[in-house]
């Protein structure tokens, strides 16, 4: 079956918001553009600040006037339906992933589309099994036993607003643990990538039971409609994934209505390698890492920190694994980097590149734009002061900047000279000695010789200014939850 509303090809195709259950067009829309080529891709509904209030309106009634928070199995079912459409339009929305985000064909096989579709399935089943009460025992209180026990319930109306990145896994990654806890939810989606959440939107809406007004969903080229968001007082919490400076901004606007804020913003992750460490196993790691998804990952490890009397070394083992990446059109199967998502996030990576080799940096590789749609080449910057510009800002593109250090104290030292901590890496033969440097740098996730720490049941989320809470695993769904602690007179 064919996404509802798509084009024959399943991309570019005119779509339409979710509010309140039904599919409703904008009075106006807005372009979205093939991030490959230039060209536009198609058009979205560039919702109003009227639409979002009615959105808002919608969660808030559905909230307070249904048995949704309340009833389990309805929302285990609901979740075994959205699981089910997802996968019956899993190539569709493959092709839309590739042609609206850019993402290579081969990413969308993982953490772009195919694992994120697998979370729906995963709170599905958590959802079945998870305890919503905790017996604390009894007490004794002023002559009397008093039962106490804890009731964990619905947070109640969530804003949920993602980025361009990955805008599936991100999406699902707060809609399923969400919806499985009982909220509802107002989704909206970055105005560099509207099309795939609108297809998430009409799935909900065409192929599952979830009532009117528990999933709606917005797309703006407004920042006004987010603001709404973030300060409506029929909110009650905000999610979001982006840059830490508009964390920071989500964060002071929620506070006029005390908001609960979950946010997983930016990062600046080192990977220190060791002297003992494999060099080429550790280049080979660090050059793949920041080219995937032409480095537009907020956790990968875009510092690399190396032994200063092997630093020449590690770099030129670095370059010859940047120039083996494959990067170009993201439909080809064997494409390994798609091209950055807009012109401006290119100018933006193209000039803390030429900022970066001003003040000192040597660029060994890379460091230029191709042509047609937005590549930018694999690059690589040896020799860079820890203090710089390059080391402390996140670039969002595939960049990565080598840093030499005296010793593990030293290292641990420049890791943690960040305000960011959302991950990190370390590479090293004697497994105490790297696990001793990883516990001492301060990051919510962490990778040891390669490991993968990024699966459904695993949760994520950062130190420091790269965000407050925890996405997915148990800990993602009880963000969306509340405890209520009771007491009852027992004899």
């Amino acid at each position: 079956m064919p996404l509802p509303n798509s084009a024959p090809t399943g991309v570019g195709a005119a779509r339409r918001l979710l509010v309140d259950g039904r599919l409703v067009d904008a009075e106006r829309t807005f372009a979205t553009v093939d991030p490959a080529t230039g060209e536009v891709l198609g058009h979205a509904p560039d919702a109003t600040a009227a639409q979002a209030e009615a959105a808002v309106t919608a969660a808030r009634r559905a909230f307070d006037t249904t048995d949704w928070p309340t009833d389990r199995e309805f929302r285990v079912h609901c979740l075994d339906q959205l699981h089910r459409a997802l996968v019956e339009h899993l190539e569709e929305l493959r092709e839309l992933t590739v042609a609206e985000v850019g993402a290579p064909r081969m990413l969308t096989h993982g953490q772009q589309l195919d694992e994120p579709v697998e979370l729906v399935r995963y709170y599905a089943d958590l959802l079945r099994t998870h305890p919503l009460t905790e017996d604390l025992g009894e007490a004794e209180y002023l002559g009397q036993r008093h039962h106490r026990w804890v009731e964990k319930e619905a947070g109640g109306v969530l804003a949920a607003i993602v980025p361009y990145n990955y805008p599936v896994q991100l999406a699902l990654a707060k809609l399923a643990p969400a919806l499985a806890a009982g909220c509802t939810v107002v989704l909206k989606g970055a105005p560099d990538t509207p099309l795939i959440t609108l297809a998430l939107g009409e799935l909900v809406a065409e192929h599952t039971d979830i009532p009117a007004g528990v999933v709606n969903v917005l797309t703006s080229s407004d920042a006004s409609a987010g603001e709404l968001l973030t300060t409506h007082p029929g909110v009650d919490m905000v999610s979001f994934t982006g840059s830490t400076a508009t964390g920071r901004r989500i964060m002071a606007a929620a506070s006029g209505t005390v908001k609960k804020v979950f946010l997983e913003l930016g990062g600046k992750s080192a990977l220190v390698v060791l002297d003992d460490a494999d060099f080429a196993a550790a280049a080979r790691y660090a050059a793949y890492l920041v080219c995937l998804h032409a480095g537009q990952s907020c956790a990968i490890t875009s510092r690399m920190l190396v032994p200063r009397r092997h630093h020449d070394a590690i770099v030129e083992q670095a370059a010859a694994s940047l120039a083996r990446v494959r990067y170009g059109d993201p439909a080809h199967p064997r494409t390994y980097m798609g091209p950055l998502i807009s012109e401006r996030q290119r100018d933006k990576v193209d000039g803390m590149v030429r900022r970066a080799v001003a003040a000192g940096a040597t660029l060994v590789t890379g460091g230029e734009r191709v042509d047609p749609g937005f590549f930018y080449t694999p690059t690589l910057l040896a020799g860079v002061d820890p203090g710089s510009e390059i080391a402390q800002e996140e670039v969002f593109g595939p960049v990565l900047a080598v840093i030499p250090y005296d010793d593990d104290a030293d290292a641990v030292r420049i890791a943690n000279d960040s305000v960011y901590g959302l991950s990190g890496a370390v590479h090293g033969a004697d497994r105490e000695r790297a696990l001793a440097v990883a516990r001492r740098i301060r990051t919510g996730t962490f990778s040891v010789n390669g490991g993968n720490y990024f699966f459904a049941d695993t949760p994520f989320g950062g130190y420091k200014q790269s965000g407050i809470g925890r996405e997915k695993g148990v800990d993602g769904l009880e963000e969306f939850m509340e405890r209520k602690t009771f007491g009852e007179v027992v004899g």
